[in-house]
């Protein structure tokens, strides 16, 4: 008789996610590179959102953690890889990152930039090479440097190409960003310490070492583990949509883990066998995450944290989330920060009513806590998210 799949419940999986998520006060880390370990990788488009995500984790936030991490040990490594998109990933999984996704985001970026420059420019290979060897030596001199200071001593990278060409939104940008841009994902230089703030995006660029080699199928089964260790229980489509890869290479990988096949509200899905034990009932906890946090951006089906009607407020019209504010495991509704550094909050009507998620007295309290948290934590420095919401919009007037 074949044994019964075990039926992981919504309920189950929310009470599971405020600790290994480390957003239940008690669950909080010390450090920045516990929490990337905590959820596998920070998303890193929006430069802000590294250091909030970071500081929503972190018993006692301070920015000049984050900054050692990143720019002094090297612990945390920014790079281009799943659904070409930047994340800051640690340093011990850089490997199985690069070999498994970032390489073949690199590979594309380089073909599709030599194909516009040398239409375009009538560079071919060699000065492509040769280009990169030039940055490189001005890096070694100037130990670090900024894209303009770069396309000074290179001046070649000043070189415009035409974007949209007679369209109402046609651009002729300098090479210099996409150029750079490609041998960060080759891991050939990497972006150091911002200009002005923390939240700034703009930052040096310095030399970087490469990540060793390590064989594809390998590198992608331990992600694949790696990703079920942070978010699962989760669905083949889960996997597929946040690493990037086709469904071959995504059912391939899932094969080689130790996940066995779990039912949950969404359909099959897959789970660690640390993992099928009914979780402790968790303390109550709320939080404020940043626009693009990997919490609400961890999985395709979001139905067992996201009411479905509250999509259109909190996410933008390319899928990003925004701002949100969590209670108990469920999005329940959204936050901004104002010119003069104040902290808003909304929770949307209904939000989590429908999974007995109610939003009442104590919820309230432990969201005007966090937010206070939040506005101690920024100081000064004022944001303006790259990814903007409706409801992130309204609230910020």
């Amino acid at each position: 008789m074949t044994k019964a799949r075990r039926k992981i419940t919504a309920e189950e999986r929310r009470a599971r996610l405020g600790a290994r998520h480390l957003l239940t006060p008690a669950a909080r880390a010390n450090a920045p590179e516990a929490v990337a370990e905590a959820v596998l990788g920070l998303h890193a488009t929006d430069p802000a959102s590294v250091y909030l995500s970071v500081a929503a984790r972190l018993k006692a936030p301070a920015v000049a953690d984050l900054e050692r991490a990143l720019y002094e040990d090297h612990t945390l490594v920014r790079m281009l890889c799943m659904r070409r998109t930047m994340f800051v990933v640690p340093r011990e999984l850089a490997p199985v990152v690069d070999a498994s996704t970032a390489r073949a985001v690199a590979a594309r970026e380089r073909k599709n930039l030599a194909k516009v420059i040398r239409e375009q420019l009538g560079f071919d290979e060699r000065w492509f090479a040769a280009t990169e060897a030039a940055v490189l030596a001005a890096l070694q001199r100037r130990g670090e440097a900024t894209a303009a200071q770069l396309a000074d001593d290179v001046p070649d990278l000043k070189s415009q190409i035409v974007q949209a060409e007679g369209k109402p939104y046609e651009a002729r940008p300098r090479i210099t960003s996409r150029f750079l841009g490609v041998m960060a994902a080759e891991s050939r230089i990497r972006r150091g310490r911002p200009l002005g703030t923390w939240a700034s995006s703009q930052y040096r660029w310095i030399p970087a070492e490469p990540h060793p080699d390590l064989p594809v199928d390998q590198a992608k089964a331990e992600l694949a583990g790696r990703y079920l260790a942070a978010f699962g229980p989760a669905t083949t489509e889960d996997v597929k949509w946040w690493t990037g890869w086709t469904l071959t290479d995504t059912r391939k990988a899932l094969a080689r883990t130790d996940a066995v096949e779990v039912d949950l509200d969404a359909g099959p899905g897959h789970a660690l066998p640390a993992h099928l034990e009914p979780p402790a009932e968790p303390e109550p906890w709320a939080a404020l995450l940043p626009a693009l946090d990997p919490t609400p951006m961890g999985w395709r089906h979001r139905d067992w944290y996201l009411d479905a009607g509250h999509t259109a407020e909190l996410f933008d019209t390319n899928g990003n989330i925004g701002p949100s504010v969590w209670w108990n495991g469920r999005v329940v509704g959204g936050w901004a920060q104002r010119a003069d550094g104040s902290i808003v909050t909304e929770v949307l009507a209904g939000a989590g009513a429908g999974a007995g998620v109610g939003v009442g007295r104590d919820a309230r309290a432990a969201i005007d806590v966090e937010a206070d948290r939040l506005a101690a934590f920024f100081g000064d420095v004022r944001i303006k998210p790259s990814f903007r919401t409706p409801l992130e919009r309204r609230l910020a007037q």
